[in-house]
């Protein structure tokens, strides 16, 4: 049976004005149909160097593909939320959306704007598609209802909201330790009409009590020499994080309870040093596990940085650990 626990004691997160505004251009945006697909990093820059797409044409330009814009091209009813909701900045002589609204799952996330060269930024992408999918593929292979989940490193809340959308009786955690995320996935959960969903600060689950029957994560796990805290997964081979995670799932999964961590690994004359460091983790533990690639080949464009020198390819990876009932 699954051990019941709740959140450290904390004040509820007050909605405030801002918040408020984010929330409202982000329902005025549904309604008039916008859509966005985050792409990575690379291919936004490579799109926003064409001839002509240096400046905003229209409000996808402006919220998705984060182009400076002139007076007149976002509509002034977003344009006003934009600013209240703490958002807008001057560039040049026009202006600049601090945030950008994409689409998953027919729900609408706000997000940082690109690049996301903060210490707070809050990503979203392909990476996130990727993680959500699978939890979502898991718990449709579930054979028992999950009452208790968490999203470790929630972001946006985009894996927390899609887990509460299908398992409406659960309670659902997203917790982060950047309050910047938190603010987003408040947000975001409204915008879905997921209020199951609870943002809570906690660094890993050492903030929160009790067992969970799913836990799901998307750690950083990049090698970043400037290791900023948003992209820098740790260790030697940036998987300080993700191996952070296992351990803690490890620790707080209850009976029939599992994981599903989507992390990144650079595989270096054929070896893939996250595996073989999660499998000496799960040597004698109670867990079984899986461990696959969903895609062989990403980012290439980091081979070409110091951090990877040693690296033949860099691949993103889900691994699922589940605990006997």
């Amino acid at each position: 049976m699954t051990t019941i626990g709740t959140a450290a004691p904390a004040a509820p997160a007050q909605t405030t004005a801002a918040d408020e505004a984010l929330f409202r251009l982000g329902q005025a945006l549904k309604d008039r149909g916008y859509h966005f697909t985050t792409v990575t990093p690379d291919t936004h820059e490579r799109v926003n160097r064409r001839p002509g797409n240096a400046w905003a044409r229209d409000e996808r330009d402006v919220l998705g593909w984060s182009r400076p814009f002139q007076d007149g091209v976002l509509p002034a009813p977003l344009r006003d939320l934009l600013d209240a909701g703490g958002a807008l900045e001057r560039h040049g002589d026009g202006w600049r959306s601090r945030v950008r609204f994409s689409t998953y799952d027919s729900e609408l996330f706000v997000h940082s704007a690109f690049p996301t060269a903060s210490a707070d930024a809050v990503f979203f992408g392909p990476d996130t598609y990727r993680m959500a999918d699978a939890a979502v593929a898991h718990l449709a292979d579930r054979a028992t209802p999950v009452r208790r989940a968490v999203d470790i490193g929630c972001g946006t809340g985009a894996g927390a909201i899609a887990v509460a959308k299908r398992a409406p009786q659960a309670e659902v955690l997203g917790v982060d330790i950047n309050p910047t995320a938190l603010r987003y996935a408040r947000i975001n959960a409204r915008l879905a009409g997921t209020g199951r969903v609870r943002p809570c600060r906690s660094n890993l689950l050492n903030d929160v009590d009790g067992r969970f029957d799913l836990i799901i994560s998307n750690p950083p796990f990049m090698i970043d020499l400037a290791r900023r805290t948003y992209r820098d997964g740790g260790g030697p081979h940036g998987n300080g994080l993700t191996l952070a995670v296992l351990d803690t799932a490890e620790q707080r999964l209850a009976p029939g309870g599992s994981l599903v961590l989507f992390s990144g690994t650079g595989i270096a004359d054929g070896r893939d040093p996250l595996r073989e460091a999660a499998e000496q983790r799960l040597a004698g533990t109670d867990l079984t596990w899986t461990y696959r690639e969903v895609d062989p080949d990403v980012y290439g464009e980091e081979l070409d940085t110091p951090a990877y020198q040693h690296a033949e390819r860099l691949a993103v990876v889900v691994l699922t650990a589940t605990r006997p009932r």
